[in-house]
């Protein structure tokens, strides 16, 4: 009983932290995972690449999954691997969970509604640590691809639509980690009318303006140099911004100038161009 899975980054255009509501973008980032059910009572996981990170996320996901099905005297062997840097802002544990779900489901031969599954990421998100609202809106978008105006306190998908295919990513990486025990939501939610507005312009279509608003607000309650967004902006992106709590910055650049852009940055050899992950 094996079954594989894949998931995706994703990029940040409104953080749910402040507000409860969100909204992000896949990006063609892979993390896969395989799982191997046994009658061993216990799930058993790890990161390849890795060794030191917590496993408990995906321990979770794959015990949910099956307990979900009432296979509760069954375990599991779960191997992750992954492109996506952690603790930056870009979605991997969104990711992990997405595609250990989907690879437990396969090896069980069951299936569910995919929102379903991405709920129980969800849940799973919060039990283990990694996320303060469940990160609904950036599970959404890894799993679904395009952009996912979401409610995350609901787990509502209120919007989802196609990103602009002349579009590619640019996402500069560096090597602080973020982990999210010790944000100051305190301070987060001072800024909650100014997210809110962000959110509104993002609900009305101006992902561009929301998505600047946002990174540039979070990354001032957070202590991130929001300089990359500033030269991108005047390189040439048509928009940038703070991808979830960071550090990591994405860029939007028609796919024309993206190799241009990523030149004349100062940050260069640290920014990456990547395919969007699009709806079908």
């Amino acid at each position: 009983m094996k079954g594989t899975g894949v998931s995706r980054s994703a990029g940040t255009v409104i953080n749910a932290m402040a507000t409860g509501k969100g909204c992000a973008f896949g990006i063609d980032i892979r993390t896969e995972a395989e799982v191997e059910i046994n009658d061993s009572g216990v799930v058993n996981a790890r990161i390849e690449g890795l060794p030191d990170e917590p496993t408990k996320l995906i321990e979770l996901c794959a015990r949910k999954v099956l307990d979900r099905f009432g296979m509760k005297e069954l375990g599991a062997d779960v191997v992750t691997r992954s492109n996506i840097p952690v603790s930056r802002g870009l979605k991997s544990s969104s990711a992990a969970s997405n595609a250990v779900i989907k690879a437990t489901l396969r090896a069980m031969e069951e299936d569910m509604q995919v929102l379903d599954a991405i709920r129980i990421g969800c849940e799973c998100s919060i039990e283990a640590g990694v996320s303060i609202t469940g990160a609904f809106d950036d599970a959404c978008a890894s799993m679904l691809g395009g952009i996912c105006l979401t409610n995350n306190t609901e787990y509502e998908l209120v919007k989802r639509e196609r990103m602009d295919d002349s579009l590619v990513a640019l996402i500069y990486t560096p090597e602080r980690m973020i982990r999210k025990s010790g944000l100051p939501l305190a301070k987060i939610r001072t800024q909650s009318d100014l997210i809110e507005l962000a959110y509104i312009l993002a609900a009305n279509g101006d992902y561009r303006t929301a998505m600047k608003l946002n990174g540039i607000v979070y990354a001032s309650v957070l202590g991130v140099d929001v300089s990359v967004i500033y030269e991108a902006l005047a390189n040439g992106a048509v928009t940038a911004g703070m991808s979830g709590s960071g550090p990591a910055i994405v860029m939007l650049a028609e796919r024309d100038r993206a190799e241009g852009l990523r030149s004349s940055l100062s940050v260069s050899k640290d920014v990456i161009v990547a395919e969007l992950y699009n709806c079908d």
